[in-house]
């Protein structure tokens, strides 16, 4: 997986390339434990993202949680496949779409 990172004011946008499953899911949680300080907006842009499994998943769902507290959290550019998967599990209905 290839993350790009742009902080502009208090928004983060880390655009994602390739597949969030078990064995790149840490480093997104990894690269968003570096970056939780001063964020009021997140923003995760899933145009290069092709797969997604549970433990991306996991990885959304705890960046939402912890957004919950101290801002808000969006995903953009997600395409159908990987939406299916948000709307299999009913994430869908918890996270933001744009």
């Amino acid at each position: 997986m290839k993350l790009e990172s742009q902080k502009t004011g208090d928004s983060l946008r880390v655009a994602l390339e390739g597949s969030l499953d078990t064995l790149t899911a840490p480093e997104l949680e990894k690269e968003l434990a570096t970056r939780w300080n001063g964020i009021g907006e997140l923003i995760l842009d899933f145009s290069g993202v092709d797969y997604i499994s549970s433990a991306g998943l996991r990885v959304v769902m705890e960046a939402d949680r912890r957004m919950g507290k101290q801002g808000k959290m969006v995903l953009r550019n997600v395409n159908e496949d990987v939406r299916a998967v948000f709307e299999i599990t009913g994430f869908d209905e918890l996270l933001k779409f744009e």
